[in-house]
């Protein structure tokens, strides 16, 4: 029999704030902190705007030695592994090192590093670019960083599978518990892509909104003014344990882990297939995985991201995995407040739906003024909502046509 698998320890950061308490009040408040990118100078962008982390300070985390020779993904990531590690109140030994894992993804990695150091290159030739360039940029040294940090030798991976990178990085270590290869994972993904040539490259594809002049309500996740999402950045990271295990050490248990789906488009680079075909069989696999019946399903923390494409797709692929209970269930996109953290989505908004389960509280989507008609079910406008939340879906979907669900329990005992 598999084995249970909990989360036991929740670090976020994002544009709304720096660690659980500020993230949670911030999105069921529905405060958002998008605005003018500050990063660089956006003469002649035509998106001027993003979700940027505010009042972070790596020397919190980092020392000051090394602060310059690590990218904000990896800061971010060890920061919010900081935070889940201290929430779980967990203690790596000796004795449990080898069964303590790290699965960290990102989307972009160290894009900021790579175009400095590009720059060094081309200006100053190659004795200027430094030494610490290729560990301070490659996805996996955000796993890295974490493994050492804490002395975790179990498993040590990354996923950098575009926007449903973490919510791989999460499902995969759901899985390496469950068939015992760990008993601990630290999971989720970071991201820090809000770089000159990141911001230029998804503009010119025209994936970003445009409304430069109204930050606060650019991010419109299925409303019919919808024009593109919103480039954030920060990071997500959940404790993961072996039920058995946390209870042992008396865990403070959010929810149970109970389902993980994963699928392909193979239809588009960049688009969904017009039946939302891989969306709903990645739904369905978590929802066989965790044994339930797909009208048990609560409530639904939605990709959503406000692109004209992906919110009627997503609509139609929970159409068409619960039929008719479809118009019973509760579903918001969490990135109307925080914006769209690309490969780090799937963290943030996992441990934003283990707080739901926790606090039996749906956060709510912003900005919906207009319903598009395609998009006609209940997604939980302008208000969070008291709910009675037993199973939670988080949806990702990225380009490439990668699609992952994890499925939360709510976890009260045995």
């Amino acid at each position: 029999m598999a084995r249970r698998v909990v989360i036991t320890g929740v670090g976020l950061i994002s544009s709304v704030g720096i660690g659980n308490d500020a993230n949670w009040e911030a999105i069921c408040a529905g405060r958002s902190r998008i605005g003018p990118i500050t990063r660089f100078d956006t003469t002649g962008y035509s998106v001027r705007i993003g979700g940027e982390v505010k009042g972070f300070d790596p020397l919190n985390f980092v020392e000051k030695k090394d602060v310059k020779k690590i990218d904000a993904f990896i800061q971010f990531a060890i920061a919010a592994s900081q935070f889940a590690v201290d929430d779980a109140k967990l203690q790596i030994t000796p004795e449990t090192a080898d069964q303590t894992g790290v699965f960290i993804a990102s989307g972009i990695g160290g894009f900021s590093t790579i175009q400095s150091e590009h720059l060094e290159l081309v200006n100053g030739g190659p004795r200027r670019v430094s030494p610490f360039f290729i560990p301070a940029s490659i996805i996996n040294l955000a796993a890295g960083h974490v493994s050492i940090r804490f002395g975790a030798k179990g498993p040590n991976l990354a996923t950098c599978t575009a926007c449903t990178a973490s919510a791989h990085s999460i499902g995969e270590s759901f899985e390496i518990i469950r068939r015992g290869d760990a008993d601990i994972m630290i999971a989720g993904g970071s991201e820090a892509a809000i770089t000159p040539l990141s911001v230029a490259g998804f503009a010119s594809m025209r994936a970003l909104s445009t409304r430069n002049d109204e930050p606060d309500k650019a991010c419109r996740p299925f409303d019919k003014d919808r024009d593109g999402f919103i480039i954030g950045e920060g990071a997500g990271i959940l404790i993961l344990e072996e039920l058995e295990a946390a209870k042992r050490r008396g865990a403070n248990i959010y929810c149970e882990l109970a389902g993980y789906g994963l699928s392909s488009d193979a239809y588009h680079l960049t688009g969904q297939p017009p039946d939302a075909d891989g969306a709903v069989r990645s739904m369905k696999m978590a929802i066989r995985k965790a044994g339930i019946h797909p009208e048990q399903v609560d409530y639904i923390n939605a990709h959503g991201t406000s692109t004209p494409i992906n919110d009627p797709t997503e609509t139609l692929a929970v159409k068409r995995t619960f039929g008719e209970h479809a118009y019973k269930l509760a579903i918001s996109s969490t990135k109307s407040r925080t914006g769209h953290l690309l490969g780090a989505a799937g963290g943030l908004e996992a441990g934003v739906t283990a707080l739901a389960i926790r606090h039996q509280i749906a956060p709510p989507t912003a900005n919906l003024d207009s319903p598009d008609p395609a998009c006609d079910l209940d997604y939980i406008p302008f208000k969070a909502r008291p709910m009675t939340i037993n199973y939670a879906l988080s949806n990702s979907f990225g380009f490439g046509g990668t699609n992952g669900t994890l499925l939360l329990k709510r976890y009260e005992g045995d």
